[in-house]
């Protein structure tokens, strides 16, 4: 599998791919543009990027082997993110490589621009000697507003509240129970962190909503005594409008690591306005950190192309190695189910329910059995490149809608796996599997509303007969006098005499003669070769 390197990370996380025999790893000298980028990554299974190279669409749809990129850093703004999902890309970041150096960065500039360090070097650079000018304030005593209180913005909320500091933790996904467990007060909304802070720093992905959030309108809710700090996403500022701030005394002072435009053109208006404080982008520029990041970045991408374990997917749930091996069993037996029913299932369906019993309900992660079964039934869609990470954005897109229900009603069966499809209402058809002694031994239980016993491999034959003697024997005979051998049968009827069931598990495909000849028959219908 060849891995490349399209921004310099770690020596050491290159060196981690390079001793994997299973991979190849080409190091680009320097950052490509797009179009040189495109020949490129023709036959790439893994692509490592820091923020300088763009993952487009135009990248990902001309690598098609390309099952992973791999962000050394936290943010994924480089890389789209929906073309990758789409074309059945895992994209995984580091956060945790440079959470404490991006925490670090942002106190220093709130303590910068506490104590005006900036503007009292440059007048020393100078040769002046002006202490009265650049008093400063203490942090102690003052309340700082965090906007996002992911792993960054909790870490300067630890450092803030360890030098005395109020903190306010805002994050639309921030619950009450953990911000008393950060210590940090948790506003009714965001209206209230700009009126109370004395400072405020963020720290937000760049999303819909989070997108030029720091506006004239939020700046004029603040107190003329902020400082803002931002070593976050450029984009979450609109930057005219923090001049325009400044200018009037709307806000106290500023201090930026990150720009809309990077590099910050050198006329920027930012560069000689004296109440900014501007670093170029240097939140993950710490030793520790790149060798963090090189090295994590490395780690999820060997998990991933040699094991399937997930770690830091921003498309995909987390899903440890642990976590895999334990639902493994689930998703083969969840991806049969979903083919049986695809073969079987008309046309027009618009939901599919699946619902987890027994002891499937005590999983830790069900997404991936959910998506796995998804891939079995939409097997039949003839989607192209269908795999477990674009499969639900296709369901999407086909207007089937998904549920999902842990239920702890009793069960006949240690683990159960139920999944249902709907059109319009109805029930159209549903069968459940379990697990006959171990893990390995999967079986179909339920089919029709029907008891069966199905071993999950191979060829099934399906089909409706009436409960006549010599019925399984005149099936039995038209397979022998074909060649074709049977594995195992299952059999139900409603009553003597009724109608029945029959599930042949084949060593072949039947031939035309021999189903012919099935549908002849007047007590037989409903037939089905079902392929698994």
């Amino acid at each position: 599998m060849k891995i490349l390197i399209c921004d310099p990370i770690s020596p050491k996380g290159i060196e981690l791919l390079q001793c994997r025999p299973e991979f190849s790893v080409t190091v680009l000298p320097k950052r490509l543009p797009e179009a040189e980028l495109l020949p490129v990554v023709a036959d790439v299974a893994a692509m490592v990027v820091r923020s300088e190279t763009k993952v487009t669409r135009a990248v990902i749809e001309a690598a098609p082997k390309l099952r992973v990129v791999g962000r050394a850093g936290v943010g994924v703004d480089n890389v789209d993110v929906e073309a990758a999902t789409q074309h059945g890309v895992v994209v995984m970041n580091t956060p945790g490589g440079n959470s404490v150096s991006t925490a670090e960065l942002a106190f220093a500039m709130l303590l910068a621009l506490a104590r005006k360090v900036p503007w009292a070097h440059a007048s020393m650079a100078a040769g002046k000697w002006d202490r009265k000018q650049f008093a400063g304030v203490e942090l102690a005593g003052k309340t700082l507003g965090v906007l996002g209180m992911g792993r960054i913005g909790s870490e300067v909320a630890k450092r803030a509240l360890a030098f005395g500091m109020k903190v306010i933790g805002y994050d639309p996904f921030l619950t009450e129970g953990r911000a008393r467990a950060l210590g940090v007060q948790w506003p009714t909304d965001l209206d209230a962190v700009y009126q109370a802070a004395d400072f405020i720093t963020v720290h937000m992905p760049v999303t819909e909503l989070t997108r030029g959030m720091l506006n004239a309108a939020a700046f004029a809710k603040m107190k003329p005594s902020v400082r803002l700090v931002n070593c976050a996403r450029g984009e979450i500022l609109v930057e005219n409008d923090l001049l325009a701030a400044l200018d009037r005394g709307q806000i106290a002072a500023a201090a930026l690591d990150v720009y809309a435009t990077e590099p910050l053109p050198a006329e920027h208006p930012f560069r000689q306005h004296p109440g900014i404080t501007l670093t170029p982008h240097l939140g993950a520029s710490t030793a520790e950190a790149q060798e963090k990041c090189g090295i994590e970045v490395a780690e999820v991408i060997t998990s991933y192309l040699l094991t399937g374990e997930v770690r830091n997917a921003v498309n995909l749930p987390f899903l440890d190695a642990k976590t895999y091996e334990l639902i493994k069993p689930y998703m083969t037996l969840g991806e049969k189910i979903g083919k049986l029913l695809a073969q079987l299932a008309p046309a027009q369906v618009d939901r599919v329910r699946i619902t987890y019993g027994g002891k499937a309900q005590e999983l830790p992660n069900i997404d991936p059995v959910t998506r796995a079964v998804l891939l079995g039934f939409l097997s039949r869609a003839g989607v192209d490149d269908l795999n477990n990470i674009n499969v639900r954005s296709i369901a999407a897109t086909l207007g089937l809608a998904i549920e999902e229900k842990r239920s702890n009603e009793p069960v006949t069966f240690n683990e159960w796996l139920h999944v249902q499809v709907f059109n319009g209402g109805e029930k159209v058809i549903s069968a459940g599997g379990t697990f006959f002694g171990s893990p390995n031994n999967p079986r179909i239980v339920r089919l029709f509303s029907m008891p069966v016993e199905i071993p999950i491999a191979g060829i099934l034959l399906l089909l409706n007969n009436r409960d006549r003697p010599g019925m399984v024997g005149h099936i039995g005979s038209l397979m022998g006098q074909h060649g074709v051998n049977i594995a195992s049968m299952s059999l139900h009827r409603d009553q003597a005499g009724g109608h029945a069931l029959t599930i042949l598990n084949l060593d072949s495909v039947p031939p035309p003669s021999v189903l012919e000849a099935l549908q002849r028959d007047p007590d037989i219908s409903n037939l089905n070769v079902i392929q698994l």
